[in-house]
This record gives structure tokens, sequence and C-alpha cells, in this order.
């Protein structure tokens, strides 16, 4: 049995794969003008984030590659990386295996409580992992239109 949060967060997560897919990889790190950030930061910061929400914090095991945190982590930006970043296919890899992984989650995890109450940087307080499935349905919501943006600028 799914959860309509499961189906909703399977669902954000093929339209993100799907606008991307034919993007060319050259675009993807094309930063626009009054921008931190491009594409391919997007992708990366995505995948970081929902790993953290929806298996660091929930208790389930995590696959967060070495540099990620250093590149993909809130407030970093690509005109700072030092070190290479993924290509799109390992991108477009691991965001597709996330999204398996997170539709095999334990519906009865569901409504569970998380060990320690976690307050995101705008205030918002999470206690349950179904608060957590939320936030990732937010959070890539709000990037997916951040990836609309820049790519409608500069494949103009």
């Amino acid at each position: 049995m799914s959860h309509y949060l499961v189906d909703q967060i399977k669902f954000v997560r093929n339209s993100t794969l799907n606008y991307v897919k034919d993007i060319n990889e050259r675009y993807l790190d094309v930063i626009p003008v009054a921008m931190n950030n491009n594409i391919r930061w997007n992708l990366g910061h995505i995948y970081l984030v929902t790993e953290i929400f929806a298996f660091q914090l929930t208790g389930e095991e995590t696959n967060i590659p070495t540099d990620f945190p250093e590149l993909f982590k809130p407030g970093t930006s690509p005109r700072d990386w030092s070190i290479e970043a993924p290509g799109k296919e390992e991108l477009l890899f691991l965001l597709n295996e996330q999204r398996i992984k997170v539709e095999s989650l334990s519906t009865e995890r569901i409504e569970e409580s998380i060990k320690e109450v976690y307050t995101t940087s705008t205030g918002l307080e999470i206690n349950k992992v179904k608060e957590c499935l939320s936030f990732c349905l937010y959070h890539e919501g709000m990037h997916f239109g951040g990836i609309k943006s820049i790519y409608q600028q500069i494949s103009k």
C-alpha cells in the first residue's frame, strides 16, 4: 500500500527528472545574472536535502556521496567550487535511485515521530516522518521552479 505523500514525491521527482533529461549538459553550469546557482547545483541540492529529510532525520540509511555537502549544502554556490561536481548522468541516476528508495519507505513509519525535533532555517518545526516527507515536497517544488526559471533565462 502506498501513501499519498510518497505518491506525490514520486510525481514531483518524475517531473524534475523529465524536465532536465533533455537539457544539454552545457546549460547545467550557466549561472544567470543576479543568481547564485545553476541547474547542476539545484539538482545536487535537491538530492542532498532529500537524503537528509527523508532518510537521515527519519533514522533510515543514507547515501550521501562524499563531496555532496561541500558542493550542495545550503549557502553554497558553484562560484566557490574547488572540486569537480558530478555529471548530469550521475545526478539523474542518483535522483532516480532516491525516488525508488522513497517509494520503498514503510507506510507504517509515516506517522512515527523522529528522534529529535528538527527546526528548519525558516523556523518550521518538524516532528514526524510525514512532516519530513512533506518538507521534501515543498523543497523540491521550490527548486524545480528555480531550475525552470534558470533554463528559461539561459536558453533564449
